[in-house]
């Protein structure tokens, strides 16, 4: 591959050397400012087993506080998970598991701040992904169709490319 360009984006593929190869997008002459990420995503259950959770009966113990400390440790852990993403100086993560008796489930929030030359949409949908993760291994005795599902990023300041909010109806 030649070409750093997509057929619908003119603008070069920042990931993209000109030859094609991947690397990683050099921020070094960015300047810092306040960027905040706020990602969600939904696990859905059996009615059953949203109030076993909820009642502390989960086999493995404290399901909500495991996912929860779960969801910020992975947010620390980004870069060594997604291979071109920098690694960032945290300035607060936190992850919300909300019961939803609609769904029936959670639903899971996470928002990150940093002061940095680049943003935390990744770290944010990262504490989202491995709190619904580590929410059904702790519930899997319980029930194993446990279904994850809609991570996305819900909204996003600060940097160059200014503000996004999430502008769809999701489940």
């Amino acid at each position: 591959m030649t070409n750093n360009f997509s057929e619908n984006n003119p603008q070069p593929l920042t990931h993209l050397d000109s030859s094609g190869e991947a690397r990683m997008v050099d921020v070094s002459e960015k300047a810092k400012t306040r960027r905040r990420a706020i990602a969600a995503g939904w696990v859905r259950m059996l009615p059953e087993t949203l109030e076993a959770i909820a009642a502390g009966n989960a086999p493995k113990g404290d399901v909500l506080t495991t996912a929860k400390l779960a969801g910020i440790m992975a947010a620390k852990q980004t870069a060594q998970l997604i291979p071109l993403c920098h690694p960032l100086p945290l300035g607060k993560i936190d992850v919300n598991l909300t019961p939803d008796p609609q769904l029936p489930g959670y639903r899971i929030e996470a928002s990150v701040v940093t002061t940095a030359e680049t943003g935390v949409e990744m770290e944010a949908m990262t504490a989202v992904s491995v709190a619904a993760l580590t929410l059904y291994d702790m519930a899997k005795g319980l029930e194993k169709s446990i279904e994850i599902g809609s991570i996305r990023l819900v909204s996003k300041s600060g940097g160059k490319s200014g503000d996004y909010y999430e502008s769809r109806e999701v489940i």
